[in-house]
């Protein structure tokens, strides 16, 4: 191909990235000197700029970036807890201190914040960007964001923690790789998040249950009056978190971690504390903690897995989703499961950036065409078109009871909401098979009718609607689910046939 005819080919792909909404990090920051020159002048210099020259080598430098960033492991945090923990807080801090977020743009936070007579949730703000969310304090909505370490790339998932939106919580979760329990030190806030009916228990039981196999505890608002960054109330808050978090499944030893923050004030989070201000503590700052992290990745070989939790128009049909499973490249012929319908990828975005391919773990937006973004709904699974994933009206699976409404009976005929990936689907059990001892892990011989809180037992699960999953031990993530009656999570399970 003729050297010119490539480089008009690169333009128009870089100018149909313009177009779709892909900003060259470069061209972020308005120049402030430069504002008030000559508009004149700025017309030559775009002009100038668009010579083949300049964009070859600005391609290549964007390519090498990419390539960059692709070497960097990549990990989903979600941010759960008790409401009014400092979730927001935290994270909004995190994306301060790591660059990602201005000074002017926190001072007009903080402005805004003192407007509502709400000085200290200003750093939410960052994270929770509507009005409903600022009002009243509340998260609603999963808030996403990035930032970077010097070796990994993180996306945040900021769920909401007041008990109406438990659902939202559960879709942040089941796209993360590590949670972050946030819980305030302060008198009396750490002790209602605790208690039965608090969120800091549901929390953990399903970041456990949703594939959340790695925890950091952070105790927050150490800096309170009613804490002073104390030891004493610090070790009272681990040594009752650590039953707890045993009891929901946790490995303490392996999988969890402690460490006391001011989320707020920025403590201890991208730098370790100071001495003078907390002598008690020698351990890692929050992102240290993060850093030395070890999770499993899904495997890039395998078949193409990716759960669409959103969709929308954009120069096409835009899918929104992790990758569970597989690799997905540009080009590459792929199913909308159940629907059957055959799709093309035709530009696969990681943030703001163009990327080839992308593996497991990476959140995506992929534009696809062969599709109307209205026959695509959430739940729907993009998946490898040589072997798709499995849909079913039907399947059996190992639950464990957790908290039944009012001690009621968990029998055949029972209905709840069942939560898989992104699936939320109506449910009824229609039949037991048989009750497992918790202890050996092995059937009880005698019939099963019905069972009670804590127990275990294989049933068979029907829904309304066919529904894409796949048995936990093929695809662990795909195969985990909960049951959640009139708000409430009564059960979690595992798929073990189809």
């Amino acid at each position: 191909m003729d050297l010119e005819e490539d480089i008009r080919s690169l333009q128009l792909d870089s100018a149909a990235e313009d177009i779709n909404g892909v900003v060259n990090p470069e061209d972020e920051k308005p120049d402030v000197d430069k504002m008030d020159e000559d508009p004149k002048q700025e017309v030559q210099a775009q002009s100038v700029e668009a010579e083949p020259k300049a964009k070859v080598k600005e391609i290549l430098s964007v390519q090498d970036e990419e390539d960059e960033q692709m070497k960097k492991r990549h990990l989903n945090v979600v941010f759960i807890g008790h409401v009014d923990a400092g979730k927001s807080t935290t994270g909004g801090q995190i994306l301060f201190l790591s660059g990602q977020v201005d000074d002017r743009t926190i001072q007009k936070y903080e402005k805004e914040a003192k407007d509502k007579s709400r000085e200290s949730w200003y750093m939410a703000y960052i994270m929770d960007t509507n009005e409903e969310e600022r009002v009243k304090g509340k998260t609603v909505e999963v808030g996403r964001a990035h930032f970077e370490t010097d070796t990994t790339r993180f996306t945040i998932l900021d769920a909401p923690g007041h008990k109406s939106y438990v659902p939202n919580m559960i879709s942040g979760a089941s796209q993360a790789d590590i949670g972050v329990l946030v819980i305030s030190a302060r008198k009396g806030e750490f002790e209602t998040g605790y208690e039965r009916g608090g969120q800091t228990r549901e929390h953990v039981q399903l970041a456990k249950t949703l594939g959340v196999t790695k925890l950091l505890v952070v105790v927050n608002k150490m800096d309170d009056p009613t804490v002073n960054w104390s030891k004493e109330r610090y070790d009272e808050i681990e040594s009752k978190m650590i039953p707890f978090l045993k009891q929901s499944g946790y490995n303490v030893k392996k999988d969890v971690s402690f460490l006391p923050i001011s989320g707020l004030m920025g403590l201890n989070i991208k730098t370790r504390l100071d001495k003078s201000l907390c002598s008690w503590w020698d351990g890692p700052c929050l992102f240290e903690s993060l850093d030395s992290i070890e999770v499993p990745m899904g495997d890039p070989k395998s078949p193409f897995r990716m759960p669409i939790i959103d969709k929308f128009k954009d120069m096409g049909t835009v899918v929104m989703g992790k990758v569970e499973s597989g690799t997905i490249r540009d080009g590459d012929s792929l199913l909308i499961m159940p629907n059957k319908d055959h799709v093309k990828v035709v530009a696969i975005y990681i943030d703001e950036n163009r990327v080839t391919l992308a593996g497991p773990g990476e959140n995506l937006r992929v534009r696809l065409s062969g599709v109307e973004e209205e026959d695509i709904l959430s739940g729907f699974v993009l998946s490898s078109a040589a072997n798709p994933i499995s849909t079913v009206t039907e399947f059996v699976a190992q639950l464990q009871i957790l908290e039944l409404l009012d001690n009621a009976i968990f029998t055949a005929g029972y209905k709840a909401v069942l939560h898989v990936h992104s699936v939320v689907e109506e449910c009824e059990i229609v039949e037991l098979l048989q009750q497992i001892d918790p202890k050996t892990r092995k059937p009880i011989k005698k019939k099963v009718l019905f069972v009670k809180n804590g127990a275990i037992v294989l049933c068979r699960v029907q829904v309304n609607n066919v529904i894409c999953v796949e048995k936990f031990s093929d695809f662990p993530q795909l195969g985990r689910f909960t049951l959640r009656t009139e708000g409430k999570t009564v059960a979690v399970g595992k798929i073990t046939a189809l």
